[in-house]
């Protein structure tokens, strides 16, 4: 006997390395072993659902349907059945008269079923422990009054332990299977977005893919609010029926007032999971949505991850089940790794379309500006060409240009496009508040109709609104007034038909940007008129006025130059200046600070991408704000280093003050953000540099690459004094040390052989904490 209950153990153990995947092969030969050996001819094994609320019978032996059903046996842990006590208890449960039982006597129906059908009269229940908690059990009756031995109860539970070095040896493989597939998953998803720059469909239909895969759940959507923040619609979904699809398609749902879980989610910026949706305690939609999920989908289970971005949601991603399945603390997590994501595509594709929009926009004002060039005698091209780009950049279906009389009681109509025919051309009607093109020459000021069918003229059945709107689909409509000498002389009006969605404000100043330029048209064409038979006078004109668009053009551009390297307060400075000399290669007085992370290469090494992302994202965003409110001269980011200088290019009266202060500043800041990352279980601290003494200052680099920096001795020894502070600490240069000391309580930290500098000085530490 001793010789066949070793060879079932290494029978065990051979099938335990080789079923590293799937437990069942192991449990299925523990049972056989089991029962043999210990003379039971039914066996099961079972295994606590990962709830912690029921068992569930995963392997069984030699009973038949009758008792054991083809789809298996799950019990709740509160229920009175002997197995379930074993794995409650975690203790052993040996019953040697099945049928003296209290089970037995007050009628359970397994108890009695097993029993009277089965014929089973002993039963004993080994807990399967790991960890000092149960997660399951062996079970072995026997048809005859016989209690188990001692030996066999031996066995049993070695089997017992087989088991659960089974079930641990899959747990621990899936684990790194699950891994592996997540990070596959991300390498993917982030692949995708690195080549889809200019369209979100392509990541958010690989962000559902996987997370449907990764998660278990068959039925997927990603929401995306509007622009204007108040509706969401559905651009992405998965596994849905036809009908459910055609309902997402055409979405588009209230997010404030709305009893949706996607526009709570939105609403509060919260993870939402609802375990039941047959739950008779969540409310309804006006249009049924719950029903509809509930019938056509046979949701179960869903869960809602809000995208977040900056202080907002601006979307989600929702998972359903179509069991009662609530989604374990790692899914979701995962699927916010993935919501994280979904938010870098969508900035991504933003900020392509940004710069597309800006390159079409200029484009189109070169265009307009070429046509002006070549339009010198009249209007007419030059309104085409606006109300062509009018159109086209802001999705309009028609734009007409009209123009006042002198007494500005009529408009007439100058130039269209879309609706309007070209034979309309020259009508004229009389100008009635409460149309766009009217208001907009009455007031001098834009004016919108965010749905003209809803209007008291619609409504009063006044003739223009009413033939707008019947007979062109007229819906929103904007009028932007051409100004001379801020007196509107005419407007251009664009209009969306048979869609209500007002006009963004990024729209309107395009359009008065073609206001402006089609303003200019008429003035050229005027002037032209006025005095064509002075070429050389037209001649200057029109030259004054081309370099008076290229000053302007490259005022914006020198602009936005100065403000990719310094902050723009600064660049205001230079810009008003009207000069760039005070950028120049010169040498200064400095005050300079240098800081970084402690701490921070280590956690690099340990963290998630997203993790040092957002460290770094909430360090420099924090950090940028105490730099800009200190009134820096110029900032420098190096990874976690920060450099800053005061006392050029604007001129401060006490630069080495001002870096204390902004020291003292940025350390109580990162005190705090510390204290929040060590909850996290990020282990960083901040040490910062600060010295006083003259560099040489002034721009490098080459055309497209500028940068404005300072090198010299003054920079070095900040950056070195950085590097020897402690977490917390503040260390003073000399001169630094002595330009303050009758501000701020300074105290020595002995002399310091720091790298680059030929002879030890001695370094002070800033011995307060507060701004005085």
């Amino acid at each position: 006997m001793a010789q066949e209950r070793e060879a079932a153990t290494r029978e065990v153990l051979d099938v335990i390395s080789r079923s590293r995947a799937n437990e069942g092969p192991v449990f299925d030969v523990i049972l056989r072993s089991a029962a043999r050996l210990c003379n039971a001819p039914f066996a099961d094994l079972d295994m606590l659902d990962e709830d912690g609320l029921h068992l569930r019978e995963v392997a069984t032996l030699g009973a038949s349907e009758r008792v054991i059903p083809s789809d298996r046996w799950v019990w709740s842990m509160k229920g009175p059945h002997y197995h379930v006590k074993a794995v409650r208890t975690g203790e052993l449960v040996h019953i040697h008269d099945l049928r003296k039982s209290e089970n037995y006597i007050s009628g359970n129906p397994l108890t009695v079923a097993s029993v009277d059908t089965e014929k089973m009269r002993t039963l004993l229940a080994a807990p399967l422990r790991t960890g000092g908690k149960s997660v399951g059990c062996i079970v072995l009756f026997r048809q005859e009054v016989n209690p188990f031995s001692a030996e066999e109860i031996a066995l049993v539970e070695t089997f017992a332990a087989q088991a659960v070095i089974a079930i641990e040896n899959v747990r621990q493989f899936r684990e790194v299977q699950k891994r592996l597939e997540r990070e596959e998953a991300t390498r993917q998803i982030l692949g995708v977005i690195s080549q889809s720059r200019d369209n979100e469909k392509p990541v958010f239909d690989t962000i559902l893919e996987s997370a449907c895969r990764l998660c278990d759940a068959p039925l997927a959507f990603l929401s995306l609010v509007n622009d204007e923040g108040t509706h969401f619609r559905v651009p992405a979904h998965r596994g849905a029926t036809s009908e459910m699809a055609r309902v997402w398609d055409t979405q588009l749902e209230p997010i404030e007032g709305s009893a949706l879980m996607t526009s709570k989610a939105i609403r509060n910026r919260l993870v939402i999971q609802v375990d039941d949706l047959s739950s008779s305690d969540l409310p309804d939609t006006s249009d049924h949505r719950r029903a509809q999920l509930a019938e056509l989908e046979k949701v179960g289970t869903y869960l809602v991850i809000p995208l977040i971005r900056g202080e907002r949601a601006i979307g989600t991603i929702n998972l359903y089940r179509r069991e009662i399945r609530p989604f374990p603390p790692e899914q979701i997590k995962l699927v916010e790794t993935f919501a994280a994501q979904a938010v870098i595509a969508i900035e991504n594709v933003r900020r392509f379309r940004e710069v597309q929009e800006r390159l079409e926009r200029e484009k189109a004002s070169a265009e307009i500006l070429g046509v002006i060039s070549r339009s010198r005698d009249a209007e007419k091209p030059v309104f085409d060409a606006i109300l062509d780009c009018a159109t086209r950049l802001c999705g309009a279906d028609s734009a007409t240009i009209l123009m006042a009389n002198a007494e500005r009681t009529s408009l007439t109509l100058m130039a269209t496009v879309g609706a309007r025919r070209q034979s309309d051309l020259g009508e004229t009607h009389s100008i009635t508040s409460g149309h766009t093109s009217s208001d907009a020459v009455l007031t001098g000021r834009p004016a919108q109709i965010t749905d003209a069918r809803d209007t008291e003229l619609y409504r009063q059945g006044d003739p223009i609104r009413v033939e707008l709107v019947d007979e062109w689909g007229l819906r929103t409509s904007l009028g932007v007034p051409l100004l001379i000498d801020n007196e509107a002389i005419g407007c251009i009006t664009v209009m969306r038909m048979h869609e209500v969605r007002p006009f963004l404000e990024s729209e309107v100043a395009l359009i008065e940007t073609f206001a402006a330029q089609a303003v200019i048209a008429i003035e050229n064409a005027r002037q032209f008129r006025a005095l064509q038979e002075k070429t050389e006078e037209v001649l200057s004109l029109n030259t004054s006025l081309e370099k008076r668009v290229d000053e302007q053009v490259g005022e914006i551009e020198r602009m936005g130059r100065l403000k990719r390297f310094l902050p723009a307060a600064v660049a205001d400075t230079i810009v008003t200046s009207g000069s760039e000399n005070m950028l120049s290669s010169h040498r200064v007085l400095l005050g300079v600070l240098f800081c970084d992370i402690r701490g921070f290469t280590a956690f690099c090494e340990t963290a998630e991408p997203e993790e040092t992302i957002e460290v770094l994202q909430t360090y420099h965003e924090e950090l940028g704000k105490l730099i800009n409110s200190h009134g820096a001269g110029v900032d420098h980011r190096m990874g976690d280093g920060i450099m800053v200088l005061f006392n050029d290019p604007l001129p401060c009266d006490d630069p080495a003050g001002d870096a204390v202060r902004l020291a003292i500043a940025m350390r109580a800041r990162m005190e705090e953000l510390c204290r929040t990352w060590k909850r996290m279980g990020y282990r960083l601290g901040f040490g910062i540099g600060v010295s006083l003494g003259y560099a040489t200052v002034g721009m490098v680099g080459f055309e497209g690459r500028f940068d404005y920096t300072a090198s010299g001795t003054a920079i070095n020894l900040a950056s070195r004094l950085c590097d020897e502070a402690d977490d917390g600490e503040i260390l003073l240069s000399p001169k630094a040390a002595i330009a303050v000391e009758d501000e701020f309580q300074v105290e020595s930290r002995g002399e310091l052989s720091l790298k680059g500098l030929r002879e030890p000085i001695e370094v002070f530490r800033l011995a307060t904490v507060s701004v005085p």
